[in-house]
C-alpha cells in the first residue's frame, strides 16, 4: 500500500479518534492497515477496550451492531453500508418470537451471526469458539432452542449429548465445501492438517482432523508442529494464519469459500468513511440492553474465545 495512502489514514483516525477493525475475513490489504484482526465478538470487547471515540468496523453488519451494542457512547461506522450478513438474515425476530411460542420453557441460544433485534430475543448468545460450552452449562431439564446455523447447532450438539430445537439456516460460504474439496486439498500437502469451522457441512466436518473458530485456527497453529495446513473456512483466514506461521504451507479447503459481503470493503471505503463520519451503525437502545444480556449472560459462563 501507498505511504501516502497509509499516513492519510493515519491522520484520520488521528483527527478522529478512531480505530479500525478487521475481521479475518477481510482482504489482506485491510488486515493489514487495521488496529485490530480477529473474529467478531473478540473485536467488539477489544474496541469497547479502547479510548477510542469511533469504531470503524470492516465486517458486515451484524458484527458493528454488536460493537454498537458493547460501546453505546461510541460511534460505529460500516465502510460499506450494504455489507450483509445472509446466515444472518436466514431469521428474524418475528420468527423467532413464533418459534419460542411453541416451546415456552426453553432457553434459546443465538449465535453471535444473528441480528440485535434476534439477540435481543435470545437469553443467550455464543461464539463458534463457545457454542459448545454455553449449551453444556445450561440446565438438563431446559429445551434449548439454537438459531440460527444448524450446522454449528448439530456440532454443539454430538459435543454435548443434548439434543437441540434448529433452526435451518446455514453459511452459504462454508456449506459450498465438500468432502471431495477436503480430499483434493489435502493432496496437495505431504502431512496435511485439515483444520474445519464449525460452520461447514457435517460431512466435511467427519472427514477433517480439527473443528476450530477462527480464534482457536490461529492459536493451534501457532502452536503446532505442522508445516501444511488445509483451511475449511472463508479463504480470507489463510492471510492471518500466514502472518501467525509464515513458513508453513496453507491451502484453501475450497476457492469457492468466499463471502461476498466480506469483500466489499475497500480502502477507499474506509477513507470516505472516516471523512464523511458514514455510515453509522446504531441500536436502538431497548433492543441494545436486551441483546446485551445475552452476550452478558454469554460471557459470565465462560471465556468467549
Amino acid at each position: 500500500m501507498e505511504k501516502a495512502i497509509i499516513e492519510k489514514i493515519n491522520g484520520l483516525k488521528k483527527s478522529r479518534n478512531a480505530v479500525i477493525l478487521a475481521h479475518n475475513y477481510q482482504i489482506g490489504e485491510i488486515q493489514d492497515l487495521a488496529d485490530f484482526t480477529g473474529d467478531s465478538l473478540g473485536l467488539s470487547i477489544k474496541a469497547a477496550e479502547t479510548d477510542a471515540e469511533v469504531i470503524v468496523f470492516c465486517g458486515v453488519h451484524f458484527m458493528a451492531e454488536t460493537a454498537a451494542i458493547l460501546s453505546p457512547e461510541k460511534t460505529v461506522l460500516m465502510p460499506d453500508k450494504n455489507a450483509g450478513c445472509p446466515m444472518a438474515d436466514m431469521i428474524t425476530a418475528e420468527q423467532l418470537v413464533e418459534l419460542k411460542k411453541g416451546h415456552p420453557d426453553a432457553l434459546v441460544v443465538c449465535y453471535v451471526n444473528s441480528s440485535a433485534e434476534v439477540k435481543a430475543e435470545s437469553d443467550y448468545c455464543c461464539t463458534s469458539a463457545n457454542a459448545v460450552g454455553v449449551v453444556a452449562s445450561l440446565p438438563k431439564d431446559k429445551e434449548i432452542i439454537f438459531v440460527p446455523d444448524q450446522h454449528l447447532g448439530r456440532f454443539a450438539e454430538e459435543q454435548t449429548g443434548r439434543k437441540l430445537i434448529l433452526w435451518p439456516g446455514y453459511c452459504p460460504s462454508h456449506i459450498v465445501i465438500t468432502v471431495d474439496d477436503i480430499n483434493e486439498a489435502r493432496s496437495k500437502l505431504p502431512e496435511p492438517i485439515v483444520m474445519t469451522h464449525p460452520e461447514c457441512s457435517e460431512p466435511v466436518k467427519e472427514n477433517s482432523d480439527e473443528m476450530l473458530s477462527t480464534g482457536q485456527m490461529l492459536r493451534f497453529v501457532k502452536q503446532s508442529k505442522g508445516k501444511g495446513f488445509v483451511v475449511a473456512t472463508e479463504t480470507g483466514m489463510i492471510h492471518a494464519l500466514k502472518k501467525v506461521k509464515p513458513d508453513a504451507e496453507f491451502t484453501a479447503a475450497s476457492e469457492r469459500a468466499v463471502c461476498p459481503n466480506m469483500k466489499k470493503v475497500t480502502v477507499d471505503k474506509i477513507i470516505a468513511s472516516l471523512e464523511d463520519m458514514q455510515y453509522e451503525v446504531k441500536v436502538p437502545a431497548q433492543i441494545s440492553r436486551k441483546a446485551k444480556k445475552a452476550i452478558d449472560r454469554m460471557v459470565a459462563i465462560l471465556p468467549t474465545r
